[in-house]
């Protein structure tokens, strides 16, 4: 299990809506900590690694949770340094 700072719950929530909560959810946390994002939108996989590269924010994992009620996918964005 990954450490992190912060964490969003995105779950039900359909695109752009997820990308949209962790770019507010970085702006609190500081450059170098990490955000776990807990997503249920099968889209989110790939919103979330463009999100990243565009925006220069480091995806350290995507994990598929096929254990959950509803199928989540959680990731662990590192925030940029500058």
């Amino acid at each position: 299990m990954m450490e992190f700072h912060q964490e969003l719950d995105a779950r039900g929530l359909k695109c752009p809506l997820p990308i949209l909560r962790c770019k507010k959810a970085l702006a609190d946390v500081a450059p170098g900590e990490i955000l776990k994002v807990t997503a249920t939108d099968p889209g989110s996989v790939k919103d979330f690694q463009a999100f990243c590269k565009q925006t220069g924010h480091e995806m350290l994992s995507v994990v598929e949770n096929e254990d959950a009620p509803q199928k989540e996918f959680i990731f662990h964005i590192r925030k940029r340094l500058q």
